[in-house]
């Protein structure tokens, strides 16, 4: 399989996703940067976290408009699959690819250690690998990493099972004490109604190697691969 890795100015984890993808997982990955206008030949696109543009306006809000991610926006049109992470995340939802935005969490401080996270579904080609009731356990690092969407999008969420990944105690429980940001419904990451775009907070790339402290993050994806295997490579700009 053939990844994108995009890099905007102030990207840091352009190089973990990268690393994960070739040397721990045996596929081609590949950095692009942010002023490129095609994606090439791909077959998947992860846009990876940082600090895009300084987190200048708010996250993800100038990364948005980069000359990629026209190109990004028409791959997931075309069926193509697409995964945010951290800032990832944040641009996805300022690009409109997925609804709700990431805000300042609660505190008003950066998170920086290990959740817990709920799988809320494995009908989703971001999860697929995951074990049934597997509690995953995965390293955050945000200052603007709360979930927030109006009353009507997270209905939606709910109704449509998009909801991919839920911050939970080590028991598996939802609860407010198990929330390092506040994101409503405790919400970690979500996916679009076509399932082929996805955002997460916490960081599987930081969890895929078991000198890091966990594999955990592994699951997402080689869930992310196995679905790709079944699939007709979308067209790419």
């Amino acid at each position: 399989m053939n990844f994108a890795v995009l890099q905007f100015p102030a990207s840091n984890c352009d190089q973990d996703a990268v690393h994960v993808l070739k040397n721990v997982l045996g596929h081609s990955a590949r950095l692009l940067w942010h002023k490129e206008n095609s994606l090439g030949d791909v077959d998947g696109v992860l846009i990876p976290g940082g600090f895009s543009y300084g987190d200048y306006l708010r996250t993800g809000a100038i990364a948005r408009f980069s000359p990629i991610m026209k190109a990004v926006q028409l791959f997931a049109e075309n069926g193509g699959m697409v995964l945010g992470i951290c800032n990832g995340f944040q641009i996805l939802c300022e690009a409109g690819l997925l609804p709700g935005a990431l805000v300042r969490n609660r505190s008003l401080q950066f998170c920086c250690e290990r959740v817990h996270l709920k799988v809320a579904t494995t009908r989703s080609g971001f999860t697929r690998a995951i074990p049934e009731n597997k509690l995953l356990q995965i390293p955050i690092a945000h200052g603007d990493g709360c979930y927030f969407a109006d009353e009507s999008t997270l209905g939606e969420l709910q109704k449509n099972d998009q909801i991919l990944f839920q911050y939970a105690t080590p028991q598996g429980m939802l609860t407010d004490a198990a929330n390092p940001n506040g994101s409503l419904l405790n919400i970690a990451g979500i996916c679009n109604k076509n399932r082929n775009v996805a955002g997460m907070m916490p960081h599987p790339e930081r969890a895929s190697e078991g000198w890091l402290g966990g594999t955990d993050g592994r699951l997402i994806f080689e869930s992310w691969l196995q679905e790709l295997t079944g699939r007709n490579k979308p067209s790419a700009t």
